[in-house]
Parts: structure tokens; sequence; C-alpha cells
């Protein structure tokens, strides 16, 4: 079983759709399997246009549908200036992960612009950073201070997603292939609006999550 559990039977997966987590404890653990995976399925994410009907359980943020592992909690982060929302997460065991799109040329390529400007930032900031090849080109390490830090980014049709885990150093030989998994499988909606490039693509809640979070506020 992968870390996404049992396939489920398709669901909508509207903007008002939760998405089902299960309360067990994940299989995350089991590198050989999640490994083996990566060998077998490498055709995500997906463009909205192009999203499979597997089953998989998402939580829709408008922009980027994202997988919601067994196990994981999802996490708001608001921007108390604005009240937007600032970025959403998926804590695993492995770390907490952040999936972001944003907009891209026709022509792509904008990942590997946007990986070498934040190596030289991070190291910049003191941060040990090795560079490597993944499943869809460059991947970042970084260690910052007790935390690993494991990026990867693909560039889609007129969308990058860039997917980043954090998590304790004890952790980071499995965070890499949970991260990969996550972004793997995860759905983006850019919408047909032009846009600048670099312009990251708007989160939105599901009502339910979006009024828990209002009436904790008020």
């Amino acid at each position: 079983m992968g870390i996404f559990g049992r396939k489920r039977e398709a669901k909508p997966s509207g903007r008002h759709a939760a998405p089902e987590v299960d309360e067990r404890p994940g299989s995350a653990t089991d590198d050989e399997e999640i490994e083996s995976q990566l060998s077998e399925t490498a055709d995500g994410p997906f463009d909205l246009a192009d999203a499979p009907d597997d089953g998989i359980p998402r939580i829709d943020l408008g922009s980027v549908k994202v997988p919601v592992p067994d196990g994981s909690q999802v996490q708001v982060e608001m921007d108390p200036e604005s009240g937007g929302v600032r970025a959403v997460h998926v804590v695993t065991e492995q770390g907490q992960i952040t999936v972001s799109g944003y907009a891209a040329p026709r022509s792509g390529g904008l990942w590997k612009d946007v990986s070498t400007e934040l190596t030289e930032q991070l190291r910049a900031d003191g941060a040990k950073v090795s560079v490597g090849m993944g499943e869809w080109g460059l991947e970042l390490s970084a260690i910052v201070g007790d935390v690993a830090l494991r990026f990867v980014g693909v560039d889609g049709p007129r969308w990058m997603l860039r997917g980043v885990i954090a998590g304790p150093q004890s952790q980071a030989s499995q965070a890499p292939a949970v991260l990969r998994e996550i972004v793997r499988h995860t759905i983006v909606d850019r919408g047909d609006a032009p846009m600048p490039v670099r312009t990251p693509l708007t989160i939105t809640l599901p009502d339910a999550v979006a009024q828990h979070i209002a009436e904790q506020q008020g």
C-alpha cells in the first residue's frame, strides 16, 4: 500500500468538496514501496484538462488540488495583514509539504531560473545547498540549522509547480520520496486569464475550512 492508502471511489473534487483523510497511521515509512512507485508512475503532476479520475483524496485549493496522504494533517497559514491565505501545508511524519503554482511562459523552463535564484538565496542565508537531478529535472537539497529541505519543480502548460518539504534531518532520507508522491498526484488549475510570468496562482479554501477559520478568528 502506498502513502495514499487504498484506492477510493472517485468523489466530486469541486471547490466545496472536503478531502477524506484516514485517521490511522500512514505507511509512508515503507521506502522500498514508495521508490518502486516512483519508477512506475511518472506522468504527473497534471493539468486540469488531463486530470485522472483516480479517487485519490485531494484538498481543493482552487489553483491546485493537493493530495492528502493517510495520517497527514492540513494546516492553513494566513496573512495577518491582508487576511488572505498565505499558504496551505500538508504535514506528514517526514515533514511539512507546501505545493505552490505559478504562471509560466508557454515555452516553459521557468523552474531552471527559479531554482538558480533559490540556490543563490539559500546560500546567501547561510544554508548548505546541493543540486541534483530528479524525476522532473533539477532538485535542491538544503540544510538550515536542524531542518532539512528538499525542493522540486515541474514546468507545465503555462504553469510551474513548486513543491518543498521541510523536516528534521533524521527524516531527510525518506522526505524526498514523500514529496515527489504528493507533487506527482497534484492537479493544477491555472485558468485561462493572462498573467505575468511568476504570478502565484490564487489559493482558495473549501467552504468548510474557510468557515472554521472565520469562527476561530471571530
